[in-house]
């Protein structure tokens, strides 16, 4: 059972089932308000504009009606009521959904207003939206502290009211030391480099912390660092996952922007504009302007557009293609799980099948959120001038020589069917679909089979070849830039609502249309007749970065607190709902979204407000009295401790031992594998590392992801399963993690290189070796216990198995 602290519990007793809703005076002489009110504070999110299961709880008529059980109320008879024994929780229906029931007074009251007769005052004044999370955020103003001295700005007055209201003091604040390490990851992912400690220990100034901040968040490394945050959410990889995994060519292209959009700190609204409608919003013709380069404006809106490849690198099977409907099934079905969970913060997924069982998202709802993506499809652009197009196509003889090459090595000593020109496989015109498909399927192979594989004897004549074809290949020109992003297709489907879920079960059509239960939006206006140009995509994104809009800067807000604290503000930032833990601050969240929209949705702002404050500052040692009041830090009296997922430990152990390649962009990186661990591939012929060994070294996000098969070193240390968005990286504790750490090839190797580093810089003195690698691992020098058993250590063991010993320590992998 999960613990809340007492003050906790009374404090967010104002969220629960039984006090979402604002208290309402009843009328005098009124016996139906208080029930009215009751019904308004507890179902009506779900049984009321959005009718779920057909029922309508705001006005009498519609409860005697009922829905798809039948009535819900009996008047004169509430043991022959639905409504009563739903809510008394004595039958298989149980509501409100979920573990948070009605209150005992409250069931009484609905059992002696149905007895009554179920009276109904049409004028009393009734709650509607009642979810904390599908109300606009409202400005809290500051609350009044008792220690004046210690807020440095509003987040510590939030912060510092809960405290003393639960007789509690906040932990001083860090040392120097632990503030430039803990800033350095957070904005970086990085450890802080020695000499950068070194000047911000010694930095006397009033303002060194703010200059500490701002130099960070300059950094190229801080969108490296948040750009990786985004990925996890959106799902990115680079193959499809499943069997085939097929390759995403132009993937990388998305990385890149996010990774570009942070560091510009692209006001969120854009970003997210982007990335649903930016083909729409910021249309440009596609057919490229004469020229040697694309103008700056076309090139700018070029650039927008890659933020659609988010919807062109989900999970799929190429099987789906085999049905053009279950394609575009499937594919509409992952761009509104994902729109859902990223933008707005809800699981739309488990209205997919049937009405959400616990958020009032109907079944309808689902399928006409997806209505937006219909109409939509990948398509490939080219990302330069018509110039550079042509200056390519130029080379086409030279290209055309070396695919006849190519296709002369593989066919040489096969046997089996003829081929054509292309590659493919030739059948008998009268051949049935069977044979086709065996046809191609064989070429397939053949075709991802390496040359060596063909099982032709090598000869003088065809050694010459492949130089020839080798020496060709490297005289072609580049291809052109390219990148996977969405365009309208040439028709516009129908949506229906899928039985199940099950793109054969095809129900009601519906039409574009926002969630009933959130602000509804203009409607969409689109001619009944004869083509159009869809604007779908664009509504949906002005809609959800719209002034009103009741989650968008909440969730945003809430995922920049988790990525500084370990933990948002609400513990579960995919799930605003009523599933989801409460906020713990619910003023503080609703102040920061505000503040995130005053100062033009900066998420760098958001940043330096959040690391100004003492709240980010103290020390994550907690007193007994914290501890034993607040063990789990709900009321933020400490900094939670945090562990390095699996891509900052990785970059940490190259950082620390000065192998890292700062290198950034480009197509993912494949890096060998042991023996053991290629065998595990269902294709290790498509595992092919890079030529260049230093890119082996890059940054972990540089890494290609493949589905079918994660790094691993990473998926050790808890990499996010990419088929889904990832809001926040599971942390486990297990036996395997301490031996890749001690034993793998990856971190043996880092340890000899760090150990050349610091020969390199401390010469072969053992005290000064010690003291600096105390300094590039932990940003400190050692203490002496530590220095005398670092020393003893040495006298009987290399300097690599000391290096290889400091990167298995809590210190190195945990930021205090």
């Amino acid at each position: 059972m999960k613990y809340f602290p007492l003050g906790l519990i009374l404090f967010t007793g104002a969220l629960s089932s039984t006090a979402t809703a604002q208290s309402v005076p009843t009328p005098s002489g009124s016996t139906g308000a208080p029930a009215q009110n009751i019904l308004a504070a507890n179902c009506s999110m779900c049984h009321g504009q959005s009718h779920m299961s057909d029922l309508d709880v705001r006005d009498r008529s519609s409860l005697l009606k009922g829905g798809k059980r039948g009535p819900a109320i009996v008047p004169g008879k509430s043991a022959d009521s639905l409504l009563f024994h739903a809510i008394k929780r004595d039958g298989a229906l149980k509501m409100p959904p979920g573990g948070k029931a009605l209150s005992a007074a409250d069931v009484d009251t609905i059992r002696k207003w149905i007895d009554g007769g179920a009276p109904w005052n049409s004028a009393a004044p009734v709650q509607q939206s009642t979810w904390w999370s599908f109300r606009k955020p409202v400005r809290p103003p500051v609350p009044a502290v008792k220690d004046q001295a210690w807020v440095k700005n509003p987040i510590d007055a939030f912060i510092l009211a809960r405290l003393e209201k639960e007789g509690l003091r906040p932990s001083p604040e860090a040392d120097r030391r632990t503030l430039i390490r803990r800033a350095s990851f957070d904005l970086l992912g990085l450890p802080p480099d020695p000499k950068d400690v070194e000047q911000f220990v010694n930095d006397k100034s009033p303002d060194a912390w703010e200059k500490l901040v701002d130099r960070y968040l300059a950094s190229p490394r801080y969108g490296e660092r948040w750009a990786r945050y985004w990925l996890d959410l959106v799902r990115y990889a680079d193959t499809s996952g499943f069997e085939t995994d097929h390759f995403f060519p132009n993937g990388w292209r998305y990385r890149d922007y996010v990774i570009d959009s942070f560091n510009k700190d692209k006001p969120y609204t854009t970003f997210v504009q982007e990335q649903i409608a930016a083909d729409e919003i910021w249309p440009d013709n596609l057919e490229l302007e004469g020229g040697i380069h694309l103008s700056a404006k076309k090139q700018e809106d070029v650039n927008r557009r890659i933020g659609t490849s988010m919807y062109t690198v989900g999970s799929f099977p190429i099987e789906f293609t085999y049905y053009g409907d279950q394609w575009r099934a499937e594919w509409e079905s992952d761009a509104t799980d994902v729109t859902g969970a990223a933008f707005m913060g809800l699981t739309f997924g488990c209205a997919r099948c049937h009405d959400h069982k616990f958020d009032p998202i109907k079944q309808k709802d689902y399928y006409s959120l997806s209505a937006f993506f219909a109409g939509s499809e990948e398509r490939e652009i080219p990302l330069v001038s018509q110039f550079d197009i042509l200056t390519y196509t130029r080379s086409m003889p030279l290209i055309s020589q070396a695919e006849a090459m190519k296709h002369m090595l593989r066919g040489g000593g096969r046997g089996g069917a003829a081929r054509r020109a292309d590659g493919s496989a030739k059948v008998d015109a009268a051949g049935d679909a069977g044979q086709q498909n065996a046809a191609n399927t064989q070429a397939n192979a053949q075709a991802d089979a390496p040359p060596a594989r063909s099982g032709a004897a090598t000869t003088p004549e065809r050694a010459a070849m492949f130089q020839k074809l080798g020496e060709l290949y490297a005289r072609l020109p580049d291809h052109y830039a390219t990148a996977n992003v969405l365009a309208h297709s040439e028709f516009m489907p129908e949506t229906h609502i899928l039985g199940k879920g099950d793109f054969k079960s095809v129900g009601a059509k519906v039409e574009p249309a926002f969630p009933s239960f959130l602000n509804p939006g203009p409607p969409i206006e689109e001619p009944m007749n004869g083509p159009f140009v869809p604007q779908r995509r664009k509504a949906l994104a002005l809609w959800l970065t719209s002034p009103d809009h009741p989650l968008l800067s909440r969730v945003m807000v809430n995922r920049i607190w988790q990525g500084h604290f370990g933990e948002g503000i609400v513990r579960t930032p995919n799930d605003f709902g009523r599933q989801g833990d409460p906020p713990t601050h619910p003023e503080l969240l609703d102040w920061l979204a505000t503040e995130f929209a005053s100062r033009g949705y900066s998420i760098k702002q958001m940043h330096r407000l959040i690391m100004l404050s003492n709240t980010y500052r103290m020390s994550s040692v907690a007193t007994p009295e914290n501890f034993r009041k607040d063990p789990d830090n709900f009321l933020l009296s400490r900094m939670n401790r945090q562990r390095l997922n699996a891509d900052e430990l990785r970059d940490t152990m190259l950082a620390t031992s000065g192998n890292l390649n700062l290198k950034m962009g480009g197509m993912g990186i494949i890096v060998p594998l042991t023996k053991e661990e290629i065998e595990a591939a269902r294709m290790p012929n498509l595992w092919p590392p890079n030529p260049d060994p230093r890119e082996y070294d890059r940054r972990t996000i540089y890494l290609q992801m493949k589905r079918s098969m994660t790094l691993p070193m990473l998926q050790t240390f808890d990499a996010p399963d990419t088929a889904l968005s990832c809001p926040r990286r599971d942390t486990s504790t297990v036996a395997p993690q301490a031996l890749t750490l001690m034993n793998s090839d990856f971190s043996v190797a880092e340890a000899d290189k760090f150990a050349e580093l610091l020969v390199k810089e401390s010469g072969n003195d053992p005290e000064a070796q010690v003291r600096n690698a105390w300094r590039r691992a932990f940003g400190r020098a050692p203490k002496d216990d530590e220095s005398k058993m670092a020393l003893d250590y040495l006298s009987r063991n290399s300097l690599s198995r000391l290096c290889l010993l400091i990167f298995n320590l809590n210190e190195f992998i945990y930021v205090d």
